[in-house]
């Protein structure tokens, strides 16, 4: 078993050659999350391994992630930590301050030199929704739940997963998802594209382990260049997206001619 380079307030990061495993390790609460928890998410990517070509993001347990542990919303809130009905009282700027650290523990799984594949099993509500948006790709067991439940709450998504869902699904029914709360199944996450690919529970780790070797048989700098040109494709015009492959694919004959810097 390869030892955790990481593990703390319910994170582990493990490390195998080219493949880094993190996992969300709260069963008992199923996988709630915390600021705690957020930290912990941000420093496992920024200690990740310069050789690390996939990330593999897996809850331990029945459920992925419930989402928010709702001790947040209690007057006492976490120990160390402000309570949500506190943070109300803060000013404009500390509010985009807190909220934007909580963020960083959601932002890095789209850096251009990794992979990440999230295994979503059970439950994946709110923050967990939005944990599983935030990889580039879903492989989901046949028993999963997606929910996004902030409105609910009198909230809305605010861990950067609401551009991916739009992304994915599109406006109106990411509008309608949102707004209602309902949970996306199986067969819908995998018909819209919210899931790449869904599988029994059973055959999960099977699955991902497949779809990541697959990945890591390509040239890691072909893999790079292709998901740069492919996240960037939204906000380019036609002629600027030929012109970025055309950039990019005369790096690539360089570099196999051997002639790259």
């Amino acid at each position: 078993m390869t030892e955790p380079l990481l593990d703390k307030d319910g994170v582990l990061l493990a490390v195998d050659g080219a493949v880094a495993t993190v996992t969300l390790a709260n069963p008992a609460k199923r996988n709630a999350q915390t600021p705690a928890m957020w930290r912990a998410l941000d420093e496992a990517g920024r200690i990740l391994p310069g050789d690390v070509r996939v990330v593999v993001l897996r809850g331990e347990g029945t459920s992925f992630s419930a989402g928010l542990d709702r001790q947040a919303f209690t007057p006492e809130g976490f120990d160390g930590e402000p309570s949500f009905l506190a943070m109300a009282h803060g000013s404009d700027a500390e509010l985009d301050a807190l909220i934007a650290e909580y963020q960083r523990a959601f932002t890095w799984w789209r850096r251009p030199d990794v992979v990440t594949i999230a295994a979503v099993q059970g439950h994946a509500i709110g923050a967990g929704f939005q944990l599983a948006l935030a990889c580039d790709l879903r492989v989901c067991a046949d028993d999963v739940q997606f929910a996004m439940r902030e409105t609910s709450l009198g909230l809305v998504p605010d861990l950067t997963g609401t551009k991916p869902l739009v992304g994915l699904v599109g406006y109106a029914r990411a509008l309608e998802i949102c707004a209602t709360g309902r949970f996306v199944h199986a067969a819908e996450a995998e018909r819209t594209g919210l899931a790449n690919l869904v599988v029994k529970g059973t055959e999960l780790d099977e699955a991902v382990s497949d779809l990541t070797a697959a990945i890591l048989a390509a040239p890691r700098d072909a893999v790079i260049e292709t998901k740069a040109l492919l996240a960037g494709a939204a906000s380019r015009t036609e002629e600027e997206q030929h012109a970025a492959e055309r950039e990019a694919q005369g790096r690539r004959l360089r570099d196999l001619a051997g002639l790259s810097d």
